[in-house]
């Protein structure tokens, strides 16, 4: 089982950076393969495993979400061009630079609302007034 292409969960878990109940996780909802098990009913990975899950790791720190990677490992496994994957990136930028334009916003409206506080032991506070504002 030690085997440089076939290892367990834990082993997997650790090259990968992939917590254990996430690997489980992703194996329920179809992102990973099922493992064949041994008799004993321990999951035996493979090289294919640890790949695809590099793959999945590496694009939810880039903020894709799991339908997203559902989709580009549909088109890995499908046949794919550089430029259907380069749209699908594209798209995700357009939504991350969205997000970063909208946290910049917030963060305005944080600091100058923040501004406007003096602190202290005053029962009417700014903050609270623009939080409660519909």
């Amino acid at each position: 089982m030690a085997a440089y292409h076939e290892f367990g969960i834990g082993d997997l878990s650790q090259r990968t950076g992939v917590n254990i109940e996430t690997v489980r996780y992703y194996e329920k909802i179809g992102l990973l393969p099922q493992p064949p098990r041994t008799e004993g009913g321990h999951r035996i990975y493979s090289h294919p495993h640890l790949k695809r899950l590099v793959f999945i790791r590496r694009s939810r720190e880039l903020g894709f979400t799991l339908d997203e990677i559902r989709n580009l490992l549909g088109m890995v496994e499908g046949g794919y061009t550089c430029g259907q994957i380069q749209e699908a990136a594209l798209a995700h930028l357009k939504t991350i630079r969205r997000k970063i334009a909208d946290l910049r916003r917030m963060e305005r409206t944080l600091a100058d609302t923040a501004a406007h506080c003096e602190g202290g032991t005053a029962p009417d506070c700014p903050i609270v007034d623009v939080l409660s504002q519909a």
